[in-house]
């Protein structure tokens, strides 16, 4: 009975498929190198050489602030939003319902009644991370509801 309520406990506690992650900002620079280099045709390996070195020059001359875009934290807390926010090195999982000037103003997620008001310059603007679906989490369930469903024909058959 006892190793049954450790299966329920560890198939209860890998439910979910979604996590909060954080959204990676992409270098606009680094996408049109990439775009430049998938509209060629392959040239030989030495011409390619000489272009990432090439590459390797700019960026060192490039200084990362003028690489890196801007972080709108605006754009990013849309309404309607599950997100992960941190205020003031405190955690929030909220969903975002409007800007009101520079406040954002949200519910927690678990609780639709309480109201929260953060202004734009309390939120971290790295470490907003949305909620999304995660394939690797979702495979492991799928593989352990598998092997639980040939655990069971394998006991039905003995």
């Amino acid at each position: 009975m006892r190793k049954y309520l450790y299966l329920i406990i560890l198939s209860l506690s890998l439910v979910s498929c979604y996590t909060y992650q954080v959204k990676k900002t992409a270098d606009v620079a680094a996408d049109n190198k990439q775009e430049s280099k998938s509209s060629k045709a392959l040239p030989n390996i030495a011409s390619m050489q000489t272009e990432s070195v090439k590459a390797k020059s700019q960026n060192q001359s490039l200084n990362p602030q003028q690489t890196a875009p801007p972080i709108n934290i605006q754009e990013k807390l849309a309404p309607n939003k599950n997100v992960k926010i941190d205020v003031d090195g405190r955690a929030y999982k909220v969903i975002v319902d409007r800007w009101e000037g520079d406040s954002l103003v949200v519910h927690p997620v678990r609780s639709r009644e309480k109201v929260l008001k953060f202004h734009k310059n309390q939120i971290n603007a790295e470490k907003i991370a949305e909620k999304r679906f995660s394939q690797p989490i979702a495979d492991i369930i799928t593989i352990a509801v598998y092997a639980g469903i040939g655990v069971g024909v394998w006991a039905l058959l003995q």
